[in-house]
């Protein structure tokens, strides 16, 4: 049995993109860019919120300033309305509570900003006791870079081989083989199964029942 599992964010816990396409829609309508499609915007998460402001802008406006000031508005409609439409992904919630009750740690590893990576899981996860939830700030380095898990990791007294990574996206993949620590990656979020076991993770799921069998190194309970 693993003693900690880490989960990143969006695609991954939480159905997000519906409220990062408005909100990125939002702050390029602020300043007269044209809007793009939820597809679109799906196609840009995974690397941090600078970057997704960035492959957002038309080509001709990716300056810093231009970055900068678009950034600042989408998270200020952001921090407001980030949970207008999202929803945590099928089964996740009670995968959570099961994991807790085994006396398992949970944790966040997001590249979302860190501000907003918080209040969404205390606010869809508001049961849940995570020894550490970390997303992007000016010191700590974004995923692929392993910094994050190697923190959550101290943060919660449990060493990388005890711990299990969950994610949706390559970024996570990839910061999984980073960190040295064993990953599973879920298909419900950005990137399909095969591009996933490219990375080699312990299993490719689309069921919350999975996690819980890999983490625990037991039967899937009937309430999940």
């Amino acid at each position: 049995m693993k003693k900690l599992v880490i989960f990143d964010l969006d695609g991954t816990l939480l159905d997000s993109v519906n409220d990062l396409a408005a909100s990125v829609n939002h702050a390029l309508g602020t300043f007269g860019y044209p809007a793009r499609t939820v597809a679109e915007v799906k196609s840009f998460i995974g690397n941090g919120v600078t970057k997704l402001i960035e492959r957002a802008l038309p080509e001709n406006h990716k300056t810093g300033e231009d970055i900068s000031k678009t950034k600042k508005e989408f998270i200020s409609y952001y921090n407001i309305h980030g949970a207008d439409m999202t929803t945590p992904f099928e089964g996740i919630p009670e995968l959570l509570e099961n994991l807790q009750d085994k006396g398992i740690k949970l944790a966040v590893a997001s590249n979302k900003y860190n501000e907003g990576a918080v209040n969404l899981v205390k606010h869809y996860f508001p049961d849940i006791r995570f020894g550490a939830v970390l997303g992007q700030n000016e010191t700590r380095p974004v995923k692929p870079d392993p910094a994050i898990i190697f923190e959550i990791c101290s943060k919660c007294g449990v060493s990388v081989g005890e711990s299990i990574y969950v994610g949706d996206s390559y970024v996570d993949m990839e910061t999984a083989r980073n960190a040295g620590i064993e990953c599973i990656g879920v298909t419900w979020g950005c990137q399909t199964a095969e591009v996933l076991s490219r990375y080699s993770p312990l299993c490719v799921t689309g069921k919350a029942c999975d996690i819980f069998e890999i983490a625990c190194g037991q039967p899937c309970p009937g309430t999940l």
